[in-house]
């Protein structure tokens, strides 16, 4: 059954027959519902489909920082989206016959704030990343309120920890703790800054793989 949104001349929600409407991105759209193929997918479009569920398995945990913080979210594509199709195109590489991620290619937001300049990471006793931060509210539209965030991943485990402002843009150090599963696990750091709005982020900086301790 389909329903009819706005009155009789608006738009539909719902199966008719062989078509669906659906209101997409602030607009009303059918399209045809599409047919089961009978042909097998050539090794290439099997290569592309597993491209793609590598990547959405992968960011799926992101997908609320990302809403918000990759790219504008204007057009045709949201900013999810958008973020997939970055990761397809720019972080992936092939081994062989096999795709794999290159984590220092991986953008978790992308924006124009101010990001950070001379940041480091470093391991320490009891599952603690130690970051080095270097003030630079002054430089751009930087502000001394915009806060950092910590995004860490462990292949491993296939699992992701997030720390939100952990520190403010002119603090010199922050750390985080990460569960103790984690201990003696390799893990890839990545940094960003948000505005004290909420709506505006940087560029993310890959710090590196560091093995906790």
């Amino acid at each position: 059954m389909a329903r009819i949104t706005k009155g009789i001349l608006g738009g539909f929600s719902g199966k008719v027959g062989t078509i669906v409407g659906a209101n997409w991105r602030g607009q009303d759209i059918i399209r045809s519902i599409p047919k089961p193929s009978s042909k097998q997918p050539t090794d290439k479009q099997l290569l592309q489909q597993t491209r793609f569920s590598m990547v959405i398995s992968f960011l799926q945990p992101l997908k609320n920082i990302q809403t918000k913080y990759f790219g504008s979210g204007s057009g045709s594509k949201s900013r999810v989206n958008m973020a997939v199709s970055y990761t397809i195109s720019e972080a992936l590489q092939m081994n062989g016959d096999v795709p794999e991620l290159v984590y220092n290619k991986v953008l978790i937001t992308k924006g124009d704030l101010a990001g950070f300049q001379n940041v480091t990471a470093a391991p320490q006793t009891g599952n603690i990343i130690a970051l080095s931060l270097e003030d630079n509210s002054a430089q751009g539209n930087a502000d001394t309120a915009d806060k950092a965030n910590v995004v860490c991943y462990c292949e491993e485990l296939g699992t992701f920890e997030i720390f939100e402002s952990v520190a403010e843009r002119g603090a010199l150090t922050a750390d985080v703790t990460m569960p103790a599963s984690y201990t003696g696990k390799e893990i890839q750091v990545w940094v960003f800054f948000r505005n004290a709005k909420e709506t505006l982020a940087c560029n993310s900086a890959y710090l590196g793989a560091y093995t906790l301790i």
